[in-house]
């Protein structure tokens, strides 16, 4: 068995398990699909998008109702909405002359689920442990 270095972050042997890096290889997505993932994610990296994100999570919502409940104006709302539309995160429909926003669909919504509880176990956790 290795023993890892008080760094954490680097093991002091030489061991190589060729099954298990034989079988991850195997199954690892093309370079491509790696990095469209990763832009996917930073696309969860800007605060105002998650809060945007968050609002429909809930309800569909206009460019005016998200500008209100976030205090932002409705040109700084577009422009995030834009964003998370070209990367196919949220949807849009016209209703006359409004345009309501919503998930594009329930991955989305299931990814954004799943951040929710993630976060919320990792806060349980901490207060547990009195962090």
């Amino acid at each position: 068995m290795c023993a890892y270095t008080a760094d954490f972050d680097k093991c002091d042997c030489n061991t190589i398990h060729e099954a298990v890096v034989h079988e991850v290889r195997a199954h690892m997505p093309d370079e491509e699909d790696l990095l469209d993932l990763a832009d996917l994610f930073k696309i969860f990296g800007d605060s105002t998008r998650v809060k945007i994100l968050y609002a429909l999570f809930k309800a569909e919502m206009c460019v005016c109702d998200i500008a209100v409940l976030l205090g932002m104006t409705k040109s700084a709302i577009s422009h995030q909405l834009r964003i998370l539309k070209q990367a196919k995160l949220v949807k849009n429909r016209r209703d006359g002359k409004i345009v309501y926003y919503s998930f594009a669909d329930d991955h989305v919504r299931n990814i954004f689920a799943q951040g929710l509880l993630h976060i919320s176990e990792e806060r349980a956790s901490m207060s547990l442990f009195g962090r």
